[in-house]
């Protein structure tokens, strides 16, 4: 069985390689993709097969996907291109014959509101529409998005934002790249769609609370209005486009977006997804490191 997985050199991607590892995936049954050489070197000193692949060049695609029984296609981090990078990916997939192809979307990617979420229902259709079996696994939030927070609370003592009284059902990457692995390496997912997530949804008082247990001083969550939230961030130095892009974020949460707490991510890795505190301490050391 050959696995190829997409975007190997960045958090997600190689967390699953990892994953597939301990799983018990040989390492010459799988193929590691990502844009860049020296940094898929590591994997190729484990015996994990290697190729350098570009979204905007299909014939790298075609030959990477070349005798693959499944396909871990991670999305792009290139806002406002990946569809078509998406296009090209999945109809590689087709011209190589690939059995499986495996997509990490947003939470409830065709009927939410989530600013991340067009892109994606785009790409979801692009699915359906092609001869390749596909499993969607449309991820929640991540963990690690919040780690900087840390930092920066110890100095503030606060964390501002305008999500209100919103819930986040955020996992760790790592479940969602034991999920990832799961479905790559067994039988029966062809068709699924699954919306994973942590298996519960914290606010951000509690984010606040935990974060200070962290940070060791107490730390309490600033709600402000979208105007404000705007106005601060602005004045920290976000241009005003990324600063538009988190409030819009904040207001998805406000509007509970992201609260959606699953057991489905749980089941598929055989385990209770990791908690807030647990998530957040691991990132911040594996930074550190």
């Amino acid at each position: 069985m050959t696995i190829v997985v997409t975007g190997a050199t960045g958090h997600l991607g190689r967390l699953t390689v990892d994953s597939l590892l301990a799983r018990g995936v040989a390492a010459s049954d799988i193929r590691a993709a990502g844009r860049s050489a020296e940094r898929l070197a590591p994997l190729a000193a484990l015996g994990v097969e290697t190729v350098v692949i570009d979204f905007e060049k299909p014939e790298t695609l075609t030959a990477a996907f070349a005798g693959a029984d499944a396909v871990l296609l991670v999305s792009g981090s290139e806002v406002g291109k990946r569809v078509q990078q998406h296009r090209n990916a999945i109809e590689a997939a087709e011209a190589a014959g690939v059995g499986r192809l495996v997509y990490t979307s947003a939470p409830h990617a065709t009927d939410g509101a989530l600013v991340l979420a067009p892109e994606h229902k785009a790409t979801e259709e692009i699915l359906a529409a092609s001869s390749v079996p596909v499993t969607v696994l449309r991820n929640n939030w991540y963990t690690e998005n919040y780690t900087d927070l840390i930092d920066q609370a110890a100095v503030t003592g606060e964390i501002v934002g305008s999500a209100g009284h919103g819930r986040v059902a955020s996992a760790s990457r790592k479940d969602y790249a034991e999920a990832a692995a799961v479905v790559l390496m067994t039988p029966g997912h062809e068709g699924a769609v699954y919306e994973l997530s942590g298996d519960t949804a914290w606010t951000f008082d509690q984010l606040a609370t935990t974060v200070g247990e962290l940070a060791g001083r107490d730390v309490h969550y600033r709600s402000v209005t979208p105007e404000e939230h705007t106005r601060i961030l602005t004045e920290a130095g976000l241009d005003e486009g990324t600063a538009g892009f988190v409030v819009a974020l904040d207001g998805n949460i406000r509007d509970g977006e992201l609260a959606d707490a699953r057991s489905t991510l749980a089941e598929l890795i055989g385990r209770p997804t990791t908690p807030l505190a647990q998530g957040l301490a691991e990132s911040r050391e594996e930074a550190a490191a």
